[in-house]
């Protein structure tokens, strides 16, 4: 993969969320009878939250971004061979420590203005490494047990070289994968201050800026954006590729990305002919399946998808700056109780939720690390995993000094009901489901769970600001390699969701708390990155997922087949089971009838 950057962009985004349009806004619409127009009509079930890609904690918002930004370098959606991007060719010295990119003559910004290698430097030094700007890109550059940071070097106007300190094994695709800004729009935001003290970069660029002043360097550019109903996006005339004759690319002129959250709107929106694709959820296969050859698409499979799925608590122990517990102490401790947790797990009838909600159409998920992982540890291998087993969960919660009441309520050691609020987004029927199973099954074991279904941007913030009890949700895009899910796993990193620490720019939290085995997963992180053996950091990021199943801070669901339905007018579709079908979208035509 490029990195956690570039494929939450468009190798994941455009792969996971489908190509759709309201009834009441068909596509055709905006096509005048004087100028007939080519265009893709892509569907978010939520608005973005900011058009501020460092900031950023919604995937919605990256649906725009794999469009409006380039990487340096790219990955090719079938081989994921390394190809050039914005940057023609690169150089790595013989230590492995040193990188120099050489960009293509005559980039530019979507607004004419020149590319340079100073747009680099300062993306990297003035954005990502500022500490008054919390991203996680930053934590996924740190490097080692010292935590330092690959530097950046401007040579010439086209020429940058990054240097790491240590042996990073990632160091070519986060490199090369890092989204650049314009300096020549964003400086002044990086040096001034609002009257609270913050950044002005930080409230820069939000949903409510004229799209037309967001400026990228990829393919499209962003000219239209109306809250709960659309964006639209325009080819860049900028943009740097073009086909072997010389014709610019992408071929697409337009791109609407429409927000609905009803998949069920989706799923008749498709069916009527007025869609181009469709992300194919489970309980719509049986009938898109029949109707594929009538409706003139074909549905492609590839495989289990990389992405994970999971249900956890917030393990957080720490109080807010007023001195309050972000969670109820009665239920923090019920949460950091190992047997707890691993008992919620045996509990949970993950068979069933494959057969019931997912028709059968997807894999039990094990493990953080992708099936299609090299450094993937198989239950065949050894690694622990929780078969459905109401029995052992019982004996689990009895032996740790839980005890049921006459009625079949789970009681803890001072005879409070185990009772606590499950969120779930409202975007997504399939997880809703698998919440209401889970509800269920805890139900079955005396615990009630009070489930909350909400819109996913105000899940983020409840994530964000701590204020959750426990949670069904995903993570996706993270690919083949280990460490781009660093800042989810590290102790400190901005998406340690399950016992989020201090985080640049907010109060100061009290009490916060790091176990042994997150330290020791740090320390298997800071070993693996540096470690350029691929046998041995096989061994290390193994030993990271035995962690992980052993003390259960996600517990894995299922991870739904990578289903998706394409129109036969959009050619040449490369489907790929990591990438999807639009990872090669500067090369498609749709066919006019």
């Amino acid at each position: 993969m490029i990195d956690r950057i570039r494929r939450w962009f468009l190798l994941f985004i455009l792969s996971i969320f489908t190509v759709t349009s309201l009834s009441s806004c068909n596509p055709s619409r905006f096509k005048s009878k004087a100028a007939q127009v080519s265009q893709l009509v892509f569907v978010s079930p939520s608005d973005p939250d900011t058009f501020n890609p460092p900031i950023s904690e919604s995937l919605f918002s990256r649906i725009v971004f794999g469009l409006i930004y380039d990487g340096l370098i790219n990955e090719n959606g079938i081989t994921a061979e390394l190809e050039p991007g914005l940057a023609e060719s690169w150089d790595i010295s013989e230590d492995k420590r040193r990188i120099t990119f050489t960009l293509r003559p005559g980039l530019k910004w979507s607004d004419g203005e020149p590319f340079t290698a100073d747009d680099i430097v300062f993306t990297y030094n003035e954005i990502y490494l500022n500490e008054k700007i919390s991203t996680g890109v930053r934590d996924i550059l740190r490097i080692g047990t010292s935590g330092a940071f690959p530097s950046v070097t401007k040579l010439d106007e086209r020429r940058v070289e990054f240097t790491v300190p240590e042996p990073f094994a990632p160091f070519l695709r986060y490199a090369g994968g890092i989204t650049i800004l314009p300096k020549h729009i964003l400086k002044d935001s990086i040096n001034t201050t609002d009257g609270n003290g913050n950044l002005k970069f930080l409230s820069t660029w939000g949903t409510d800026t004229d799209p037309q002043q967001i400026i990228g360097n990829g393919s499209y550019k962003m000219v239209n954006y109306t809250p709960a109903q659309r964006i639209i996006l325009q080819r860049n005339p900028y943009y740097w590729r073009q086909d072997s004759q010389g014709s610019p690319q992408p071929y697409i002129e337009r791109i609407i990305v429409q927000i609905i959250e009803n998949t069920d709107n989706q799923f008749i929106r498709f069916r009527s002919g007025e869609l181009d694709s469709l992300d194919v959820a489970p309980e719509m296969f049986g009938l898109l399946k029949q109707e594929e050859k009538r409706g003139n698409y074909k549905i492609y499979n590839g495989g289990a998808s990389s992405d994970t799925q999971f249900f956890g608590f917030n393990l957080n122990k720490a109080k807010n700056e007023k001195g309050e517990p972000f969670v109820d102490p009665i239920k923090s401790r019920w949460f950091n109780t190992l047997a707890f947790r691993q008992a919620v797990a045996y509990g949970i009838n993950r068979e069933a939720m494959k057969t019931n909600i997912f028709r059968g159409l997807g894999e039990l998920q094990h493990s953080p690390v992708a099936m299609q992982s090299p450094y993937y540890l198989s239950p065949e291998e050894g690694l622990k995993v929780y078969d459905y087993d109401p029995q052992k969960a019982r004996k689990l919660v009895l032996d740790a000094g839980f005890k049921y009441n006459d009625q079949g309520k789970l009681l803890d050691w001072d005879n409070n009901p185990v009772r606590f609020t499950l969120l779930v987004k409202a975007e997504e029927k399939s997880r809703i489901d698998a919440a209401v199973q889970i509800q269920n099954d805890l139900n079955n074991l005396g615990i009630q769970a009070d489930l909350q279904v909400i819109n996913f941007n105000v899940i983020v913030q409840k994530l964000m600001s701590r204020d959750w009890e426990a949670y069904v949700g995903g993570f996706g895009g993270g690919g083949v390699e280990p460490h781009s899910s660093f800042n989810i796993w590290y102790s400190q990193g901005s998406l340690h969701q399950f016992n989020q620490g201090q985080m640049p720019g907010e109060p100061p939290i009290q009490g916060w708390e790091v176990s042994d085995w997150e330290l020791e997963i740090d320390r298997l992180f800071e070993e693996g990155v540096k470690e350029l053996d691929e046998r041995k950091r096989q061994e290390i990021y193994g030993q990271f997922q035995q962690i992980v199943q052993e003390q259960v801070p996600f517990l894995y669901l299922v991870n739904p087949l990578s289903l998706q339905a394409v129109r036969d007018r959009i050619n040449p579709i490369k489907f790929s089971a990591l990438n999807g079908a639009f990872w090669n979208l500067y090369e498609l035509q749709v066919k006019t009838n």
